[in-house]
Parts: C-alpha cells; sequence; structure tokens
C-alpha cells in the first residue's frame, strides 16, 4: 500500500498544476473558516463577530466547520480527474503497466490517494474546529467537546465517496474537463429523476429514494447547518427542527457507492485496450 502511495504521490508532487490545486483544496477552507473568527467591522458601522453569536460553541462547531469545508472538495476532485487524464495524455499508464504495475495495482494506487488526502483534510479540519472551538465555546467539558465529533467521520467518507465519483468519471472518459462535466450532468440528472418521480409519486416516497443517489446521498452526510443555527436563536420555533444527525446508514450508502466506482473504474481499465 505504501508503495503505491509513494509512487503517486511522486507524480503528482512533479507536477506544479497539481501541488497548486492541492495547496488551494486544503488552505482555502481553513482561511475561511479563520477569517469568519475574526472580528469583521461593517461600513464602520458595527463590529460583526461570529464567535459571540454562538455558532462556534461545541458541539455545534463540528457540524458547521465540515460542511463548509466540504463545500471546497472540487479542487482536490480537479487533482483527481487530472491524476487519470495526464496518465493517458502522457501515456505514463502504458509504462506503468510495462514496468510491473498491474490494472489493479494502477487503480489502488489512486485510492489509496484518495484515502489518503481524504484523511489529512480530515484531520486538519478536525484541529481548526478543535482550536476555534476552544477559543470562542461557552462549554469546556470533555463530554461536550467530543459530542458530534461524528461529523469529522462523516467529512470522511464523503471526500472519499465523492473522490472516487471522479476517479471512475476520471476512468471513464479519459479526460480532466469531460471528467468534470460528467459530475455535472449527473448533478442535474439527479433532480431531473427526482421531479418525475415526485411527479409520479408521493413526495416524502420521492425524497427517500433521492437519498440513495450518489450525489445526494454524499451531500445528505451533513446536511446544511443553517435550520439548526436558527434553532438555537429561535427555540421557540418547531417548524425550524429538522434531523441533521450523521446516521449509520447515510455512512453505508455512500461506502456502497465508493466501493460500487472504485470496482467500476478497476473493470473499465482492465477491459480496455490501452
Amino acid at each position: 500500500m505504501f508503495r503505491l502511495l509513494n509512487l503517486e504521490l511522486q507524480k503528482l508532487l512533479l507536477n506544479k498544476t497539481s501541488k497548486i490545486l492541492i495547496f488551494v483544496s486544503f488552505v482555502l477552507p481553513f482561511f475561511v473558516i479563520l477569517l469568519s473568527s475574526l472580528r469583521i467591522n461593517v461600513f464602520g458601522f458595527f463590529t460583526l463577530e461570529l464567535g459571540e453569536l454562538g455558532v462556534f460553541n461545541f458541539p455545534i462547531i463540528w457540524h458547521l466547520t465540515t460542511f463548509f469545508a466540504s463545500q471546497f472538495k472540487f479542487f482536490f476532485a480537479i487533482v483527481v480527474v487530472s491524476m487519470i487524464g495526464n496518465e493517458y495524455s502522457n501515456k505514463t499508464i502504458k509504462q506503468n503497466l510495462i514496468d510491473g504495475l498491474s490494472k489493479k495495482e494502477f487503480i489502488l494506487s489512486k485510492f489509496y490517494t484518495i484515502v489518503f488526502f481524504s484523511l489529512v483534510s480530515t484531520i486538519l479540519i478536525g484541529l481548526i474546529s478543535l482550536c476555534i472551538g476552544l477559543y470562542y465555546s461557552s462549554y469546556n467539558e470533555f463530554g461536550i467537546i467530543i459530542q458530534e465529533s461524528v461529523f469529522l467521520l462523516g467529512y470522511f467518507i464523503k471526500l472519499i465517496g465523492f473522490f472516487s465519483l471522479c476517479l471512475f468519471f476520471g476512468i471513464l472518459v479519459k479526460r480532466s474537463a469531460f471528467a468534470l462535466a460528467f459530475l455535472f450532468i449527473l448533478f442535474i440528472l439527479e433532480w431531473i429523476i427526482f421531479g418525475l418521480m415526485a411527479w409520479k409519486l408521493d413526495t416524502n416516497l420521492s425524497e427517500k429514494i433521492q437519498n440513495f443517489f450518489p450525489l445526494k446521498s454524499m451531500y445528505k452526510l451533513i446536511d446544511q447547518p443553517f435550520q439548526r443555527v436558527a434553532m438555537t436563536k429561535f427555540p421557540d420555533k418547531g417548524e425550524l427542527v429538522y434531523d441533521y444527525a450523521v446516521h449509520w446508514y447515510e455512512i453505508a450508502i455512500v461506502l456502497v457507492w465508493t466501493v460500487l466506482f472504485v470496482f467500476l473504474s478497476y473493470r473499465l481499465l482492465k477491459k480496455r485496450d490501452l
């Protein structure tokens, strides 16, 4: 595993564009989170400090930071599809196979890289959330601090699932731009199917079925936190209550898609004449 991971990391670090995208994908979310914790003077009229509003209290901070950090996953998605596109355009995939790397090991090297960067991103998000939370939170009991830290697991699984989908599209179409276009097409297709189901079926049933779709299931791992923040400010508003927790079955759905995408990537590569 480490041999394959090291091989892939060397390829990425030798590519200037990949290094820039990796740097941006890791750094940008943390700057946004850090900036959101600073005091902002609004046109000289008043000073806005989100930390004073209680949004960085434990345990809600785990939900807030993982949700916003996951919005920047598209930067590393470009790296993932580029990993495949460059292999075909530079014909390094043939050279790797000639040098003794099997097609299974080729796919695994990509997947190990996905897991590695997802883990690094999760650790960094966890550390910065912990630091901001310890600074701003009104609660410092250990039980409250680690409560809902399962959002970090949801974030980790979400990244792996999404990047595995990118890997599959990269193998399928061989070109980075087309692979990213397929992501957008899949997003539109999921909503078209949902619209047709909602038209023919009960809306609640349609929403339950939609939660099994690839992109929707990944999004559902970490639901938007805005209603939850509103609930803390207006506890009497019962209509704002919603289920924002990370459930085991949501993790299981994304893991099934992840295994399927990696398997299909391998089957495509195995059958394809390089």
